[in-house]
């Protein structure tokens, strides 16, 4: 497929919305399921994507989406069609008769209904509702082009060939009928033929898609000022709003051949957003993209992300993350060795901030003053650079934070300790998080951590070891315990883990590090609140990225900085929310998606409103215990100047 082809169906309606079941959730991978013919794409309620089989569509969804919207001419002919799609013809033939006779566009409803009938083997009925319609209505395009096909099922060819030219006659831009026609002489006379059909349609008053046809050929022998003369007479012939099928065929013609300013100047002042769609908004955004129109590219993917269709999600995530590494190489275009860097420090768990309300869900009476940090943000991975580079976060980047916040959280929760997470930073430019190829020394560790208020009697030291690509190969976290007052190592841990299901690596290394630390600190673990409960499972990989997707979320709202910082907002919220559907009576997860929403509503206002709707049903519908159930409300009702 070309770059500026149709990267999605020709379907432009929205999959059909279905209520939450867990036997639609996917066992296999999305894309698995994607490219099973058998399988149908819905959205439950929340906008998550899931599949179910064409009979159970057919069975259980189907009939209650006809009931629902028998008195709605619009979408109950949406569902018919959908379901000619899947094949299921004789399923929708009362629902295609209904609309037949209350279909105020009455083209339509003839159309449907007669091509139900030619599809379950009626073809006698079928040819009287489309005879039936001419009379009393005149000429139509559509149905003309539906007689015609049934004529050729009657192999009456030369009425068919008849009754399809008449068709182009009154509607010369009907798609099926201009490309059957086209067939059928190409298959007659060849290549010539065809081309000199593709100009008697043309000629025909109102013509527009033959002129593409056309300009596609013109551009094919290079002759661009042709092609582009034709593309404004079908332009000019096609009348407002422009049809998506013209742009969708223009821009990706000119696209491919490499006409990128022309495509922005002649296909996005005709672009309607909540018309036009994907379809276009693909090439558009592909073009500016391409021509270094970093701006521009986004200002249309936020159009297209303000429809709210869950549907485009896994394309529109596409172009956030290419918008995004745009972004970053131009930066690192102008990039400088920078400066100035600090250190990023969290009191607690990162989801139990010091001021949070959810702190009364946790109380903790500490017995003992002491204070130990976490230190990460170091990686040895497979492909190293001396050079500093700005790149988006990979997953041994978001491990070498994720990893520390872990630690911190499970210490904070088993054992009679004070914990801080420590990030190293850089202030500069737009800020961002510092990976370091190489561990951090101790004396380092050491001296950052004496820095940290309170100061710290202990620094927890980890390090990632990422040197292979593949996810089923082993990676290891290297743990050092640290005194700071003479920076002297006093006890070290390893543990390796698989970077796809980390649970049991990492769940076995806090749990040995809690037994060290209350050796060395001789202090008792503590019995954790009930309330205190990671996802486990295939969960828990996910519960690392969405702690560290929190901290990237609040250092996107630290002053200086902004919404630049942060790459895939939505994916942020949506992931966090699917945890919780996930785990709906896990209060921790509850609290990190409040926190992730206040957060969010500092950096971008508009995305943090936009989940407001699923997260009152997701409130509805998962409620926690009272208490827990209140502190999440409060936290999601607090302001985002509140933030700390």
């Amino acid at each position: 497929m070309t770059l500026f082809g149709k990267l999605i169906g020709k379907k432009s309606e929205p999959s059909p919305s279905v209520p939450a079941n867990p036997s639609t959730i996917p066992t296999r991978t999305a894309e698995e399921y994607r490219k099973d013919p058998n399988y149908i794409q819905v959205f439950d309620s929340f906008g998550r994507e899931m599949f179910v089989t064409k009979e159970q569509w057919r069975t259980n969804s189907l009939p209650g989406a006809l009931k629902l919207n028998w008195n709605d001419p619009d979408k109950l002919y949406g569902i018919i069609v959908m379901a000619l799609h899947d094949g299921f013809f004789a399923d929708v033939l009362n629902a295609s008769a209904h609309l037949y006779r209350t279909d105020p566009n009455l083209s339509r409803g003839a159309t449907v209904y007669g091509i139900v009938l030619m599809k379950v083997g009626k073809l006698n009925q079928a040819e009287e509702v489309f005879r039936s319609y001419l009379k009393v209505h005149g000429d139509d395009g559509t149905v003309l082009t539906n007689l015609a096909k049934l004529q050729a099922d009657h192999n009456e060819k030369t009425e068919s060939e008849n009754t399809l030219w008449h068709a182009l006659e009154v509607d010369p831009n009907m798609e099926n009928a201009l490309g059957w026609h086209q067939a059928i002489h190409r298959e007659r006379g060849g290549e010539s033929a065809e081309a000199r059909e593709l100009e008697r349609i043309a000629a025909l008053p109102g013509s527009w898609r033959a002129q593409l046809w056309l300009a596609r050929a013109a551009l094919k022998t290079q002759d661009y000022e042709k092609a582009l003369a034709l593309y404004r007479i079908s332009l000019s012939h096609a009348g407002q709003p422009v049809p998506t099928d013209l742009l969708v065929q223009m821009s990706g013609d000119l696209g491919n051949h490499g006409h990128l300013a022309e495509l922005l100047q002649m296909a996005e002042p005709e672009f309607v957003p909540k018309l036009h769609g994907l379809l276009v908004g693909n090439n558009i955004i592909k073009a500016h993209l391409d021509l270094g129109h970093i701006e521009a590219a986004s200002k249309v993917l936020e159009q297209l992300y303000d429809l709210h269709r869950p549907d485009w999600k896994q394309q529109l995530s596409f172009w956030d993350t290419a918008i995004a590494k745009a972004k970053i190489a131009q930066s690192n275009a102008g990039l400088k060795v920078p400066t100035e860097s600090t250190m990023l420090m969290i009191d607690g768990p990162v989801w139990l901030k010091p001021s949070s309300p959810a702190n009364s869900l946790f109380p903790h009476k500490y017995m003992h003053e002491i204070f130990i940090s976490f230190l990460g943000g170091s990686v040895t991975a497979l492909r190293e650079s001396d050079q500093v580079h700005l790149q988006l976060s990979d997953a041994p980047g978001r491990l070498s934070r994720s990893v520390p916040l872990y630690l911190a959280e499970q210490v904070h929760f088993h054992i009679d300790i004070h914990v801080q997470t420590l990030l190293p930073w850089i202030k500069e430019e737009r800020g961002a998080f510092m990976v370091s190829g190489k561990i951090w020394p101790d004396t380092d560790a050491a001296k950052y951590s004496k820095i940290a208020q309170p100061r710290n009697q202990f620094v927890v030291l980890t390090h990632l070891i990422a040197e292979t690509v593949d996810r089923t190969t082993p990676w290891q976290i290297q743990l050092r315990l640290i005194r700071t007052g003479d920076a002297e190592c006093i006890a070290t841990l390893d543990s390796s883990f698989s970077p796809s299901d980390p649970e049991e690596g990492l769940s076995g290394l806090s749990k040995r590090l809690v037994a060290m630390l209350a050796q060395q600190t001789k202090t008792m673990a503590n019995k954790p609140s009930t309330l205190y409960q990671v996802p486990s499972g295939i969960l828990f990989s996910d519960y690392l990225l969405r702690i560290e997707q929190l901290l990237a979320t609040r250092c996107a709202g630290m002053e200086s900085h902004g919404p630049d910082f942060l790459s895939g907002t939505r994916e942020i919220l949506d992931g966090m929310l699917g945890l919780c559907l996930s785990c709906p009576s896990n209060a921790v997860v509850h609290i990190l998606l409040a926190e992730t929403i206040l957060a969010m509503k500092r950096v971008r206002p508009d995305v943090a409103a936009e989940f407001k709707e699923k997260v009152q049903l997701l409130q509805k519908q998962n409620r926690l215990a009272d208490s827990a159930q209140a502190v999440v409300e409060n936290i999601l009702e607090e302001s985002p100047q509140s933030q700390q």
